[in-house]
């Protein structure tokens, strides 16, 4: 099986621990394309994060990982880089993890808009966070897959959001 460029994305203040233990847990079976801590000075302008986020890491990911905490949906950084994704033709997963109140529930609210409306679309999956490395070879080469093959599903639209929704 090919080993896809990944990009991981999740809210660094909350989630570092998951961030971490799945580089851990799976990062033989991907190319990790994500930004790590100190790699991008916070206080530089948005626009200029947004373009450094999206054309040096992101652009050549074939897949973005969403790790879904409990803030994750209300980070601004989070939509930038879901955004990127797509645009970029980016296949699209989120895990669940088990801080969030939805995890091991079959619905779920209070996740990235973004990736709710590529989940409603079936263009993106959903799933509660598991450390089984061949199930997420799977999850991973099902989103690479289906970057091509649903393509006409995915929903990129809306404007980017520009300010945090929570803390």
């Amino acid at each position: 099986m090919t080993k896809h460029k990944v990009f991981i994305s999740y809210y660094h203040k909350d989630d570092e621990e998951y961030k971490n233990k799945f580089e851990d847990l799976f990062g033989d079976i991907f190319i990790n394309k994500s930004v790590k801590e100190g790699d991008i000075n916070s206080e530089l302008s948005d626009e200029y994060i947004k373009r450094l986020i999206r054309e040096d890491y992101i652009s050549d990911s074939s897949v973005v990982v969403v790790l879904v905490g409990p803030h994750t949906y209300c980070r601004k950084h989070i939509d930038w880089e879901i955004y990127a994704g797509l645009d970029n033709n980016a296949g699209l997963i989120g895990l669940i993890l088990p801080t969030h109140s939805c995890y091991s529930k079959k619905k779920c609210s209070n996740i990235p808009k973004r990736l709710a409306k590529n989940v409603n679309s079936d263009y993106a999956k959903l799933y509660n966070w598991n450390e089984n490395k061949e199930t997420m070879k799977k999850m991973i080469e099902e989103a690479f897959e289906n970057r091509i093959k649903l393509e006409d599903k995915k929903e990129i639209g809306g404007l980017q959001m520009k300010e945090n929704r929570c803390n």
